[in-house]
């Protein structure tokens, strides 16, 4: 067995060899999807590693609170994750978070209900802002930091709101602009805080702190009538009873509303639902054109192994004609389709990694490295060669020794 493993290898080689820019661009067809995948599996576990990275460091006695349409999940969550939606859409209020407030065991309650409106001061303009309306507890179940300045509170809540450094920047040119005041829905509001800046954009709140603005939600709900909330961040006692006081909440609240159970209550890895469930729908779309792009390289193996089949029509008869079966050739050929596969997968994989280590360097998403992709793109290899290659093959094993033995370049 050894020894014809050895043959298989040698012809292959001896035919890559005879046409090698041939060979190359097949391989390179194969590596172009290859390089799609790796890099999309790459910056796909790289941003679940920040968001789960971002949970961990909040800590696991943390429980969320969304609305649930009970549709299905695709549209679910697009629509969770469309802030301008979620707004007129969501089903929370604020008497839910007055209703988990008085659960046993609930230390700290943070809504979240955002909206956009245009910034302006004497200076400048930033029109289409997030504008944040919460809690006081906010800042403290969140990971953030005060750079100056204090958050909202019971004592300044009437007309302070609290910025993120880079708004801060783009209104008062400043990085310290407490004290001042800028003007939305026609009110004037004084600056009392600002956010240190924030690396990492990525989140399970689905907001970008250092562009955005926080009120108190109960002004908020005084200029816009109603708020309707997307969110709400719950700190517990300590997490032994997380999943407890998860049921309590959920008792809570469906008493409160009489049986309605239109919202969803998550903690540990759950919590970083639904931006991982749109990540994996996003990925999973892009790894299909990815393996449009793979099918065009699996195209070019037949093409070039059928080219091969052609030209070495007289050494497939001289092969059977001496004792070789059709099981013999056709393991020689599809081994052949294996090894320009694998030399396609190394060099996509490689190209994929470099690609995803140039995205890193414009981007906070580091290169991903994990043996599950090695393994997907290793199985992909495989079933591209089979797929690809047993038609050619086949096409080979089934000529016959005295058609063959005819036939002359």
């Amino acid at each position: 067995m050894s020894l014809l493993l050895r043959t298989h290898l040698r012809l292959a080689k001896a035919s890559i060899r005879q046409n090698r820019a041939r060979s190359f661009l097949t391989c390179l067809g194969i590596a172009i999807g290859i390089a799609s995948i790796t890099l999309i599996l790459s910056l796909t576990g790289s941003i679940s590693s920040l968001i789960h990275q971002e949970v961990s460091g909040i800590g696991s006695d943390l429980i969320v609170v969304r609305p649930s349409r009970n549709k299905d999940s695709v549209t679910s969550i697009v629509e969770e994750l469309t802030a301008a939606n979620s707004f007129e859409r969501s089903s929370l209020s604020l008497t839910d978070v007055s209703t988990i407030s008085s659960v046993e065991g609930v230390t700290a309650v943070a809504p979240i209900a955002i909206s956009t409106n245009t910034l302006s001061n004497e200076e400048n303009t930033v029109s289409s802002a997030t504008i944040l309306g919460t809690s006081q507890d906010f800042i403290t179940i969140e990971p953030l930091a005060l750079k100056y300045g204090v958050f909202i509170s019971d004592k300044n809540s009437e007309n302070a709101v609290v910025i993120g450094h880079n708004l801060a920047l783009n209104l008062y040119n400043t990085s310290n602009p407490v004290g001042r005041t800028l003007t939305f829905y026609g009110q004037r509001f004084i600056i009392v805080g600002v956010l240190e800046e924030i690396d990492s954009t990525i989140n399970f709140d689905n907001v970008n702190f250092n562009n955005a603005l926080f009120m108190d939600i109960e002004m908020m709900e005084k200029l816009m009538d109603f708020v309707q909330i997307q969110q709400i961040n719950v700190r517990t006692l300590n997490t032994s009873l997380l999943e407890p006081i998860s049921n309590n909440i959920t008792s809570a609240l469906k008493e409160h509303r009489y049986g309605d159970t239109n919202f969803s209550v998550s903690y540990g890895d759950s919590i970083t639902h639904p931006a991982s469930n749109l990540l994996t729908i996003i990925s999973s779309m892009l790894a299909i054109v990815a393996g449009i792009s793979l099918v065009v390289g699996g195209v070019g193996i037949m093409n070039i192994m059928l080219v091969s089949v052609s030209e070495r029509t007289h050494e497939i008869g001289i092969r059977k004609a001496v004792g070789a079966s059709a099981y013999n050739i056709l393991m020689q050929f599809i081994f052949e389709a294996f090894i320009l596969s694998i030399l396609g997968t190394i060099l996509g994989i490689f190209l994929g990694y470099l690609l995803a280590f140039l995205v890193s360097l414009v981007t906070p998403f580091s290169p991903h490295i994990s043996w599950v992709i090695v393994a997907v793109t290793a199985l992909t290899t495989i079933v591209v060669a089979i797929v690809f290659g047993t038609y050619p093959a086949l096409k080979a094993a089934r000529k016959r020794p005295i058609d063959s033995l005819r036939y002359y370049r």
